[in-house]
């Protein structure tokens, strides 16, 4: 066939950038309407659940005149303390002694793992049961501490709820038990993924004990310790059920923290506005805090 003969029939190739077949569309088309399908439903409750009440309650505190009413209140800046506390406390107690006990039950012992199984029973107990528990035992004589001082020592134990260190300390008391299980668990689980290598280098240099913990473990653990710390007080600022139960923010009112006080004002005392501006004041504290966290975590160079 000749050069002309060829260039005479007729290309049955689509030319490029031509439209795509119908076919193909129609199927990129239903894609698209199943994929809205299955999200629409999630992103209906996240709307109905998360972003409205979010915003309703940025627009119930959004009145400047809440907030100076709270820093004249002197019960207000008695609970921001004892937030402080709570969290300061209360999460770093937490930590540090669920990253200890996590190198003790990773002895290879079955007695150590049967007190495993007991250990963990309060985080698998409901946050009620523990407050409850925690509130009967300390209420005065008829409590169960203050009977064992009783009958062992012969004295009058303290009125637990009726001063407020003492009741700030009960609350972190209960917090920490209740909590410190489950990060032991995630500790213990980080442990058993380095390397068993490392450990028999890190003797050869002597490297033992406390100097092995300090030189070893801590610095291949400190980004989850870090991230572990930063969840744990982000969640902590909004413990409720504890301090509600434990001391019911006795005595007076003086061992509230701000989302027990924020539930007395909007509920108690009708004012839901000024409710929620308690819980709202802590966002100038809180939003700096965590991008600085999170950016000493971005910038850390220890991997586990």
């Amino acid at each position: 066939m000749s050069t002309q003969q060829l260039l005479a029939v007729p290309s049955r190739l689509p030319a490029k950038g031509s439209a795509r077949s119908p076919r193909g569309g129609n199927l990129r088309r239903a894609e698209f309407i199943w994929g809205v399908a299955f999200i629409a439903p999630y992103a209906a409750v996240f709307l109905a659940f998360v972003i409205y009440p979010f915003g309703y309650a940025l627009w119930l505190a959004s009145d400047p005149a809440l907030y100076s009413e709270l820093i004249a209140d002197p019960l207000y800046l008695t609970t921001l303390i004892n937030t402080f506390l709570f969290v300061g406390l209360g999460v770093n107690l937490k930590m540090f002694l669920a990253l200890l006990l996590s190198g003790f039950f990773l002895r290879r012992r079955w007695w150590i793992r049967a007190l495993l199984a007991v250990y963990v029973l309060p985080w698998l107990i409901a946050s009620a049961q523990v407050g409850i528990s925690f509130h009967w035992m300390l209420i005065g004589e008829r409590g169960l501490i203050d009977g064992l001082i009783s009958e062992f020592f012969g004295i009058d134990g303290p009125l637990w709820l009726n001063d407020r260190a003492l009741a700030v300390g009960a609350n972190i008391a209960a917090y920490v038990w209740k909590w410190m299980p489950f990060w032991t668990m995630i500790f213990l689980a980080a442990r058993m993924t380095i390397p068993r290598d490392i450990y028999d280098a890190a003797s050869i240099d002597g490297a033992t004990g406390v100097r092995r913990f300090v030189h070893v473990t801590f610095p291949l653990m400190a980004n989850l310790y870090l991230v572990c710390t930063l969840l744990s007080a982000l969640w902590t600022l909004g413990e409720f059920t504890t301090v509600f139960l434990v001391s019911g923010g006795a005595p007076a009112g003086h061992s509230h923290v701000l989302a027990t006080l924020g539930y007395r004002y909007a509920f108690d005392t009708s004012r839901p506005a000024l409710g929620v501006a308690v819980v709202m004041s802590i966002l100038p504290l809180l939003i700096p805090t965590a991008i600085l966290l999170m950016r000493r975590f971005h910038v850390s160079e220890v991997r586990l």
